[in-house]
């Protein structure tokens, strides 16, 4: 991805986050039904940013690699131009949609999110991008819609990591279409100011800022609304391990680790791991009366 605009540097994401509020602070004191504005700054973290080349260097997709250094070290396999999405299922207006025209009527947002990974260590990223609601709105879902699957790009001639059955490939995921909806969940194209490296994702990802690491589909080719709970890699692969909802819960381990205790990457000491990332007060609402350690 070409575009430049809406660009912002480094240095600016340093002094700008002494004036942004954490989410637990903010929210603290409103009720619940905060405008999207509202919400959206007063859930953005105030802490400091994660180093952009340990973001760029330590990162999870299988697709260029199973370890951390891997996607960096092989991010020349992703070719990202031409790249077009298909928005298909239950909306009104279906289609395969290029990557320009897809983005083309919106204003990239900049958004500095806690990210945890279901290994237990996190980051605090400077996304730009755009809200999933705005995009979705546009092909107009219909009323039997309930939940929306993502597929990342299947070419095992150039992403060799394909070519090992670690997972079925395409890689899948899915949401509920409230939390696909929600004005936090983001189509990120950015980070840093910067467009998004292969690595991270490029051209386009999901972000969704109160689950964990691996709803964080990468490449997106295909957006299907669903009647039916969807298909998910990491549920079909370990059931007993990752859930469909995937929500960040310090209370419920996983069967070979604690979720209790995260590390942020660049510090020594771990700290406590936050009920939905700390993003509770602006999202619990969407799980109420749900068991949280059955659907985890």
């Amino acid at each position: 991805m070409k575009n430049d605009e809406a660009i912002t540097p480094e240095s600016v994401y340093l002094n700008r986050r002494k004036f942004i509020k954490t989410g637990v602070t903010a929210l603290a004191a409103a009720p619940l039904a905060l405008s999207a504005p509202n919400l959206l700054h007063a859930a953005e973290s105030e802490d400091k940013p994660t180093d952009y080349e340990e973001i760029t260097s330590y990162c999870n997709f299988y697709e260029l690699g199973s370890r951390k250094k891997d996607p960096a070290k092989n991010a020349h396999w992703l070719k990202t131009e031409p790249w077009s999405v298909v928005v298909d299922g239950e909306v009104n207006k279906p289609g395969t949609v290029p990557l320009e025209t897809l983005l083309k009527p919106h204003t990239p947002q900049d958004r500095i999110y806690r990210m945890r990974c279901v290994e237990t260590w996190s980051m605090v990223i400077p996304w730009q991008g755009i809200p999933l609601a705005d995009i979705l709105k546009r092909f107009e879902p219909t009323e039997k819609a309930r939940y929306v699957s993502f597929e990342t790009l299947l070419d095992p001639d150039t992403l060799k990591g394909q070519e090992r059955p670690i997972l079925e490939w395409p890689y899948r995921e899915g949401l509920r279409l409230d939390e696909a909806m929600h004005p936090l969940t983001l189509i990120a194209t950015g980070l840093y100011g910067k467009p998004l490296p292969n690595q991270n994702g490029a051209p386009l990802r999901l972000v969704v800022p109160w689950k964990y690491g691996f709803k964080s589909i990468k490449s997106i080719v295909r957006i299907t609304l669903t009647t039916e709970q969807p298909y998910t890699s990491w549920n079909h692969h370990g059931p007993n391990e990752y859930g469909f909802y995937a929500n960040v819960n310090p209370d419920v381990d996983h069967p070979r680790w604690s979720q209790s205790k995260e590390r942020r990457i660049g510090e020594f000491f771990k700290r406590d791991t936050l009920m939905f990332n700390g993003y509770g007060e602006a999202v619990a609402h969407l799980y109420k009366g749900m068991d949280l350690k059955r659907y985890f």
